[in-house]
């Protein structure tokens, strides 16, 4: 025998029962992982590769400056020659 379809309010607790047994599951997660010594040393080559990237950036920039000025005064010798 088939049961009578659930209500509207029936299905507004079994759905707000499951968001709540998975943000219980986030919750447990995320405390384990705040636990683990492992994940720190995670987070700390994250921020020296995010820091050695910041400096390579910031020397490229620098070093194309430094090239662009070379082709152009290569660049006004030349035209001056001609």
């Amino acid at each position: 025998m088939k049961s009578a379809p659930a209500s509207g309010w029936e299905n507004h607790l079994t759905e707000r029962t499951q968001m709540n047994t998975m943000l219980l599951k986030l919750y447990v997660k995320f405390q384990d992982l705040m636990s683990r010594e492992e994940g720190q040393d995670l987070v700390e080559y994250a921020l020296l590769v995010a820091l050695i990237s910041l400096a390579a950036v910031t020397s490229m920039k620098s070093l194309a400056t430094g090239i662009t000025a070379v082709f152009t005064s290569i660049s006004t010798t030349l035209a001056g020659d001609v």
